[in-house]
């Protein structure tokens, strides 16, 4: 055993009878858990069956598990294997009994997995033969997948993700017996992290209505429109989708040509105003732009009804004639995040095909138009699955965010779901304030006709890349979109791959300027200048060629992309106007960030 044990290190602190009575009080907790989990369930408000993803899970593993067992030569051959693999790990621990001083482990953990940083992963013999058994397991599992023969591609992603879920899930370090640092904590602390974990728990729960909504964040002190989407705007126009923002100048002169933002509907729009040093919209201001920016709405079942068409037509559209009516400018500066970016693409398509000049540049902040690279999402989608969620979401008139939420959370499981299980619940360690978490946790609901249109059409069917999009009888032409467009995209995105991204940028027909900014969908996007993060890449190239390839010869550029695309908007349109009075033309309606965004899913 390590010289350092779990049971040596806590025995000094451990009191039995406050641990007793601290596990009665975890226990107590954990009903109140249970009966917060069952009481929306007795009421009829929700009705339990099993998820459509098990039925998915069990269909998609099944055929894995054909392949390995239909041939008997072969199972025989991976059970041989799989055995040697194992009496090998047996042997390791063996001859760490019989005091071999370190010898060779039979898998060691990747350097970048958090889970088994705490040194008694390795010094404790106990501990280090669960870790390596569960590693040699994982391999196992995703090579069982890797190495079926004849499984289609996308039966293959679907696998290769649900193992990965159902691994992850089954670590050691989520369960306090087998984790040292959760075994230390309980019983130095006589059990009280428990207590408070459990406490959590049955918060969590109560919060989420019977569904539990892991905490990323400590919500106090992030407050929307005292802490955070605090730039100062007023509301100008309201409609039943969304919010208009004009925000109020903070330079004498701006660019004659306003900027209309179009966030996605799948998120609140304060991703771009978090904290003051994070804003992007706050350092546009700050950069003598008149910015306007789209809060939508948090729909609920009455707007169940509303389709892309009306997102385009009540959202960008009509924002187009309100900013004319404020400003006297025809034209506008447009940019649009993720789905916006979607939605903003299909509008310039629109636009061109009903010969309407409306927009002098568009800029994309990780969207996508093309998705045949789409990436992990695409596990999601194929008719079976899509054909599920419409039935649910008929019943609903909406998709409930949470569900969005938690598939985006899946994307990076052990960080955005695991890590929070073991710190919040097991250690009874609340998470600190973090802007960014706890708009990652602040969820929308979205539309079933809306949400619908878009999985068929973009994800399933990839139809505007193709050109077969239909959107208000128009049918849409990304070729005749002839404005120049900044396409930003991030390297370690799993949303909207920077691959999808390059590949998508050859279907508009104007001048396209390509960049690629480091880390991921939210901080490669939200990288201010002054923090001195990151760095970005431009090549002039992005016809036929692959990522890897447009790399190879891209200029890096250390830090933030938003001067470069400061620079870029301003070689379009250099013209300097005065600043305009926000409420001038039309009577603020309320204070931004509005009382769209405050509406909690």
């Amino acid at each position: 055993m390590s010289d350092v044990s779990t049971e040596t290190q806590s025995a000094k602190t451990f009191n039995a009878e406050a641990f007793a009575m601290n596990i009665a009080r975890a226990m107590e907790s954990s009903g109140q858990a249970l009966a917060a989990y069952l009481k929306p369930r007795e009421t009829g408000e929700i009705k339990d069956k099993p998820p459509n993803e098990l039925g998915e899970v069990i269909k998609t593993l099944s055929v894995v598990a054909e392949y390995w067992l239909s041939d008997k030569e072969r199972a025989e051959d991976l059970q041989t294997r799989m055995g040697k693999a194992y009496l090998d790990l047996f042997g390791c621990a063996m001859r760490r009994m019989a005091g071999e001083q370190q010898p060779k482990p039979a898998i060691e953990p990747s350097p970048r997995d958090k889970r088994f940083k705490d040194p008694e992963w390795k010094s404790n013999q106990f501990f280090d033969f669960v870790m390596q058994l569960y590693l040699l397991t994982t391999q196992w599992a995703h090579e069982l997948v890797r190495n079926a023969e004849g499984i289609d591609p996308h039966t293959r992603k679907k696998a290769e993700f649900y193992v990965q879920q159902i691994t992850n899930a089954i670590s050691p370090s989520n369960f306090v017996l087998t984790n040292p640092e959760v075994l230390r904590e309980t019983l130095a602390s006589n059990g009280d992290n428990l207590v408070r974990g459990m406490k959590m728990l049955a918060e969590d729960i109560e919060a989420g209505r019977g569904s539990l909504r892991i905490r990323q964040s400590d919500p106090s002190n992030l407050v929307v429109g005292v802490n955070m989407a605090t730039t100062p705007g007023k509301v100008i126009f309201q409609n039943e989708l969304m919010q208009l923002i004009q925000y109020t100048p903070t330079t004498e002169t701006v660019l004659r040509t306003p900027l209309l933002i179009v966030p996605p509907w799948i998120n609140k729009f304060y991703i771009l105003d978090l904290k003051p040093e994070k804003s992007y919209i706050k350092w546009c201001v700050d950069q003598g732009i008149t910015v306007f920016v789209i809060s939508w709405v948090n729909p609920d079942k009455e707007l169940g009804k509303k389709t892309f068409d009306d997102y385009m037509k009540e959202g960008p559209l009509t924002a187009m004639d309100v900013i004319e009516k404020v400003t006297g400018e025809m034209k506008v500066h447009t940019a649009g995040y993720c789905v916006g970016g979607t939605l903003l693409a299909s509008t310039l398509a629109w636009l061109a095909e009903k010969r309407r000049v409306r927009v002098t540049s568009a800029t994309f902040f990780a969207a996508q138009v093309d998705f045949t690279h789409a990436g992990d999402l695409l596990v999601f989608v194929d008719e079976d699955q899509i054909s599920a969620l419409e039935r649910d979401m008929e019943a609903a008139g909406v998709l409930e965010g949470s569900k969005m939420a938690m598939a985006f959370n899946m994307l990076r499981s052990n960080d955005l779901i695991w890590s929070y299980v073991v710190s919040n619940y097991l250690k009874g360690q609340p998470p600190t304030s973090f802007d960014l978490l706890h708009w990652n946790s602040d969820a929308t609901r979205m539309p079933a006709a809306n949400h619908s249109y878009y999985l068929r059409n973009c994800y399933l069917e990839n139809r505007l890349s193709a050109g077969s999009m239909v959107l208000d009888n128009t049918l849409l032409d990304l070729s005749k979109v002839r404005v120049p467009v900044y396409n930003l995209a991030t390297r370690e995105d799993h949303i909207a791959p920077a691959d999808s991204v390059l590949y998508g940028s050859q279907f508009f027909g104007g001048p396209v300027k390509y960049v690629l900014s480091g880390s991921g969908h939210i901080a490669g996007v939200v990288n201010p200048p002054a923090s001195g993060k990151y760095q970005y890449w431009t090549n002039d190239n992005i016809r036929d060629v692959t990522l890897t390839d447009w790399l190879k010869n891209a200029t890096e550029h250390k830090g933030s992309w938003w001067p470069d695309w400061r620079q870029w908007l301003e070689s379009i349109d250099p013209e300097m106007v005065p600043a305009r009075v926000v409420g001038e033309v039309l009577p603020a309606i309320e204070d931004a960030p509005g009382s769209y965004v405050r509406v909690r899913a």
